[in-house]
């Protein structure tokens, strides 16, 4: 029914994904049997066409999914909707918070914490009288529980929020970003907790990465990554937030967010070479080049890391401090979005598919 960039998520026996006509801005959320592949419903809206790079998607943003509902932001031009519907596919609400002028288009993704749905609509400088906000809705009416108002910037972040959860503090809501570094709010409210502003000096697209006390944080530009912050989060082993350590050139990654598994860090890059990190240090453990240029996050299952490249090629590595490709699979055709894994199976998409690839054990 088109195609997108979003990635898969699941709940149960669902798995909902977005589509999108590039030619005429229609767009589509659909809600897809695990079991047998069969489409349940589908619902589509028509969108104002929006000027966008040309490896972008009006299916760019990936959905969040609760026990009752499902969430999808959708971008046009003059608007941005979020939209609400039940797993039956009912719409519950749909609001319109304006336009967003980004020179390469949108696609920001919401979160879900507790009750309230999450999201950056960010802004970048202008003379129209645009403002960024972070936007905090109510799961059940899509009223505005709270907002931050945030900075504008020349280089808008495009990352996901994250929540990150200490012992011995509450939970925080962490964004990144070029214009304000790194910041933590309480998640209920939008109060400030902590800041580190100026760390990140380019354009961020990954989102957080939370591990072994730490928070990973990467920025770059063109088509390469430029610097990762590791951040010591305040609550974690200090009173207050420090940088555990920098990084910069070719082990830093620009659009796909790094995955964290035991004591390491694997960045995939924009360029093709996946590399192995020492997540306490940064040190660099491996750096090979297996397949093309990737714009898709990795995953993981047990010792299993799933990168899918541009191309549509599943390359899978052993998750190890020693490199080892243990498979190549051609998906036949190009892809941009992360896999998602779910109950023993893991749903990749493609271009214009969705493929479901179930584990021999079932688990």
């Amino acid at each position: 029914q088109g195609t997108g960039h979003s990635s898969p998520v699941v709940w149960d026996d669902l798995v909902f994904i977005t589509t999108a006509h590039p030619d005429t801005a229609q767009v589509a959320l659909l809600a897809i049997h695990v079991s047998d592949g069969k489409t349940l419903w589908s619902k589509q809206y028509t969108l104002k066409p929006l000027k966008m790079n040309r490896l972008n998607s009006y299916a760019a943003s990936t959905p969040a999914v609760d026990a009752d509902h499902v969430y999808a932001v959708w971008y046009g031009a003059g608007q941005t909707l979020m939209t609400a519907l039940d797993h039956q596919g009912r719409e519950l609400w749909t609001r319109d918070f304006g336009r967003t002028s980004l020179v390469h288009g949108a696609s920001a993704s919401p979160i879900v914490y507790q009750d309230l749905v999450i999201f950056a609509h960010e802004q970048p400088e202008n003379d129209q009288g645009l403002q960024g906000y972070w936007y905090a809705l109510d799961c059940k009416t899509g009223q505005t529980r709270w907002r931050v108002k945030r900075a504008n910037s020349a280089k808008v972040s495009y990352s996901t929020p994250c929540i990150y959860r200490s012992h011995s503090r509450q939970d925080q809501l962490i964004f990144n970003g070029n214009a304000y570094g790194l910041c933590a709010v309480e998640p209920l409210t939008g109060h400030l907790l902590w800041d580190m502003k100026s760390i990140l000096p380019a354009r961020v697209v990954a989102s957080p990465v939370l591990a072994g006390g730490l928070i990973v944080n990467t920025c770059g530009s063109g088509g390469g990554g430029k610097q990762m912050t590791v951040i010591r989060p305040a609550g974690a082993e200090s009173a207050g937030a420090q940088t555990a350590y920098t990084l910069s050139g070719r082990v830093v990654p620009y659009v796909p967010t790094p995955l964290a598994r035991d004591k390491w860090l694997f960045a995939v890059h924009d360029g093709g070479q996946i590399s192995c990190l020492e997540m306490a240090t940064g040190k660099a453990l491996w750096r090979e080049k297996p397949g093309g240029r990737f714009y898709s996050s990795p995953v993981c299952a047990r010792d299993k890391l799933f990168c899918v490249d541009m191309t549509g090629t599943c390359i899978v590595l052993k998750a190890s401090d020693q490199y080892e490709l243990l498979a190549v699979n051609d998906l036949g055709e190009s892809s941009y979005a992360t896999p998602a894994i779910a109950n023993g199976r893991l749903f990749v998409r493609t271009l214009s598919q969705l493929i479901c690839i179930k584990s021999q054990s079932g688990s």
